[in-house]
């Protein structure tokens, strides 16, 4: 699968493209600059010189959308919709991974913040009319991520308006070895998804861990 990440060069763009790249899809990073995007493409493949990674960098965004099928928008939150404003027209069709979440650190806790709409996701979509909005990937921890040698384990809940869209971000995530994605409904679910980001954040920070989202009573782990 061709993959686009938009903010592949911040930590959760990083990790999600080695680890989806690891998994043998070909991954597009993009960054307001170029150089810096294949900078990273490099240094990713440096560390991991044992793996064939499919990774290439881009400075334009709207040729990274346009070469995708499906494009993770892993900006920080506060960016996504400057980030996409000019690209309706080069995402339409695609589906467009929705990671952000809306959080603020106060001491040794992060607090949620609610968006316009009420989630991050919510705001894209409507910024994206023709775009299949999916969000998914909140909870996952960015050095775990990036680190090939680390065993994940982690659920990862993934809603849309968009059925088929959602199955298929659902089916990628299982291509990689340690996530298991789970349907959890419409978009709407989004806003509780993305707030809980913050309770799990401040576990992790409290217990000095990196813990990710595991549900019990699913089927059992393949």
């Amino acid at each position: 699968m061709h993959i686009g990440i938009l903010g592949g060069t911040g930590p959760l763009g990083r990790g999600l493209a080695v680890r989806l790249a690891a998994a043998g899809h070909q991954v597009a990073i993009g960054s307001r600059d170029a150089a810096r995007a294949t900078a990273v493409c490099e240094e990713l493949r440096g560390a991991w010189p044992d793996r064939s990674l499919a990774l290439a960098g881009m400075g334009n965004a709207a040729a990274v959308a346009a070469g995708a099928g499906t494009v993770v928008l892993a900006t920080p939150w506060e960016a996504a919709l400057g980030t996409v404003a000019d690209l309706g027209e080069d995402l339409a069709g695609a589906t467009v991974v929705s990671v952000g979440n809306a959080l603020v650190r106060q001491g040794r806790e992060a607090h949620a913040l609610v968006p316009p709409r009420g989630s991050v996701a919510a705001m894209v979509q409507a910024a994206l009319p023709a775009s299949a909005v999916v969000a998914a990937g909140h909870h996952l921890p960015a050095r775990s991520l990036a680190d090939l040698d680390h065993d994940l384990r982690s659920d990862v809940l993934v809603c849309s308006d968009h059925p088929e869209a959602a199955t298929a971000v659902v089916s990628l995530l299982d291509s990689v070895p340690g996530l298991r994605g789970v349907a959890a409904g419409s978009l709407a679910q989004a806003a509780a998804i993305e707030a809980f980001t913050a309770v799990l954040v401040t576990v992790n920070m409290t217990h000095r861990v990196h813990s990710t989202l595991q549900l019990a009573g699913l089927s059992a782990w393949a």
